[in-house]
């Protein structure tokens, strides 16, 4: 396999390597950076990153580059954190979707298990529950412009 290309990924902080295969099948594979903090050192970050992940060492300048991008976006808010706020679990099988309303107070997720919820997002209580699909709830989405 042949490194195309980096892609950066802001929340949760990571970066998405894009390989070529020589069948010309392209793969990514993402590597999460959950510990990269404000004070984060970039030159750190690369050097385990190409390390951990076996990337060639004239590589290395790249992924530094991303390194400094993330910790610089990390210090332009240093109020805005990101954690783990709520766990919930309704749906029997895994999720297929999730959307939010444009005020971003509900969102709705679709499921293999053939329903929709409606979740109000501060308290994380469900609101309503839509069953009767005949099939697995592939799309969701609120109706626009109103989004209510």
């Amino acid at each position: 396999m042949k490194l195309k290309r980096f892609l950066l990924r802001y929340f949760p902080p990571g970066i998405t390597m894009e390989y070529k295969r020589s069948n010309g099948e392209c793969v990514t594979k993402t590597i999460d950076l959950l510990g990269l903090t404000a004070d984060s050192d970039p030159d750190q970050v690369a050097a385990q990153v190409v390390r951990d992940e076996q990337i060639a060492e004239s590589r290395r300048p790249q992924v530094r580059k991303l390194a400094v991008e993330l910790v610089e976006k990390m210090r332009s808010d240093p109020t805005q954190k990101f954690y783990l706020f709520k766990i919930l679990r309704a749906h029997v099988l895994p999720l297929t979707n999730c959307a939010f309303n444009k005020m971003g107070d509900r969102f709705i997720t679709g499921s293999y298990d053939r329903t929709c919820r409606v979740w109000d997002t501060m308290t994380g209580e469900e609101l309503l529950t839509l069953e009767g699909h005949k099939n697995v709830v592939y799309a969701i989405a609120f109706n626009n412009p109103f989004g209510d």
